[in-house]
């Protein structure tokens, strides 16, 4: 999203909480003197310095945001301003980074007794990650307003921002066109390796140096007729123009005649269906199963980081021998939509992200990584659950806003059983 006001984006979110209303809370704008103010949850998850519950200062954009006067503004405050302009009786409660909601989202759902979600991530348009750090160990200033009495906070890790130097992520030349072309060039070097906004835009960008490839010709026959600027249009040819579902597509199909990827080629990168015959397509499905797949090893390894560095697994020498434990096999026969979601485990991990519901064994690529990190291996892989929480974000905001608006009731003067905080709204910026 371009733009130069904030106004321009709050304002638009504003609008929209304003329609929610009136078509489904239409009472709540009829008596704005006695009506109940209802709290909302923001998920925001873009990178900030958040220094209170309800407040956070927006470090830079993302995924291809680029609003420069938000950079360095609360916002919170800018959300609030725009709700207050249109007389909306809403606050502002929470703010919530994307992972932070998958955490609470996911240990809501778990029963009693069942193992301490710990770790939260996300990989959808873009990719991170949230844990439980000892206060003990951040050595940080902390400012700002938060509750030391557990002696831990969570930590939005940020990890799409990993490595923006290269000292150790793969880096091809179509890595670097990606980079070279996207709105914040030499940042979120990992994100542009892992996440559904560029995974679509990686396989356009191999594709189409194929096809210009004399030796190569990917498509053979395929006419290139000058458009606008002088290139052609279709969307082969166009930056940006593709998203990560063909990848899932390509992923998936293993019909003899690749059928289904051949019918996702024309509809996705606008090549006439004469032109693609089984052979081309089978060069699409490998190339976009190498970008698949090593996406989801990287995102393994940024799990498995957090895991060792969280020392969960610091135990799991005893557990080699374990019976009980389920093998790969075996865990195949308890997952939910692809996800692990049963069984013993040390470390629950809430997931959510398009990427990993809806690309076909990112969760197995992943586990292989796992499975190759000194201190996880094999036995250590097997006793970390996933478990997906469809926009577990939002869900996580709204809990969020729900108990910290319980907690400003319960330290208001008074305390009214009409004032009884169970309304709220959760947003989402992701």
């Amino acid at each position: 999203m371009l733009a130069y006001q904030a106004a321009d984006l709050f304002g638009f979110i504003a609008d929209q909480v304003e329609l929610l209303l009136r078509a489904h809370c239409s009472d709540y704008l009829r008596d704005l003197q006695n009506v109940k103010v209802l709290s909302l949850g923001l998920t925001f998850s873009f990178p900030v310095y958040q220094n209170a519950i309800n407040a956070g200062i927006l470090l830079r954009w993302t995924k291809g945001f680029d609003i420069p006067s938000v950079i360095g503004q609360d916002v919170c405050e800018l959300l609030q301003h725009e709700l207050t302009l249109r007389k909306l009786p809403v606050k502002v409660t929470a703010l919530v980074n994307d992972a932070a909601g998958t955490v609470m989202s996911r240990a809501y759902t778990l029963a009693r007794g069942e193992t301490r979600t710990s770790i939260g991530t996300i990989f959808g348009t873009g990719t991170n990650g949230v844990y439980p750090e000892k206060l003990s160990d951040i050595h940080k200033p902390i400012d700002g307003q938060f509750d030391d009495s557990t002696g831990e906070m969570f930590l939005s890790i940020e990890w799409g921002s990993f490595d923006n130097d290269l000292l150790v992520l793969p880096n091809t030349e179509y890595d670097i066109e990606v980079d070279q072309f996207s709105i914040n060039p030499g940042n979120q070097m990992f994100e542009k390796r892992v996440s559904g906004m560029f995974l679509g835009e990686l396989l356009r960008t191999i594709l189409a140096k194929l096809q210009n490839d004399p030796g190569v010709r990917l498509f053979d026959g395929l006419n290139l007729t000058p458009g606008i600027g002088g290139e052609e249009q279709i969307p082969l040819f166009t930056r940006w123009a593709v998203d990560s579902s063909i990848l899932s597509i390509a992923e998936l199909d293993d019909t003899n005649d690749l059928g289904i990827l051949r019918q996702k080629i024309f509809d996705t990168l606008g090549i006439p269906s004469s032109l693609i015959c089984f052979e081309n397509a089978q060069v699409v499905k490998i190339i976009a199963h190498a970008i698949g797949k090593r996406a989801a090893r990287l995102g393994g390894m940024a799990l498995g980081a957090v895991v060792t560095k969280t020392k969960q697994l610091a135990n799991i020498g005893s557990l080699e021998h374990d019976e009980n434990i389920p093998t790969l096999d075996e865990e195949h026969h308890t997952m939910e939509h692809g996800l692990t979601t049963h069984g013993p485990c040390l470390v629950d991990v809430g997931v959510d992200g398009s990427v990993i519901e809806c690309y076909p064994r990112f969760e197995l690529y992943m586990r292989e990584a796992l499975r190759a990190l000194d201190g996880i291996g094999a036995a250590g892989e097997r006793m970390i659950r996933m478990g997906l929480t469809k926009d577990g974000s939002s869900v996580g905001a709204a809990i969020i806003a729900l108990v910290a608006a319980q907690q400003a009731q319960s330290n208001a003067p008074s305390n009214s059983a009409r004032n009884n905080g169970r309304e709220g709204i959760t947003l989402s910026m992701r």
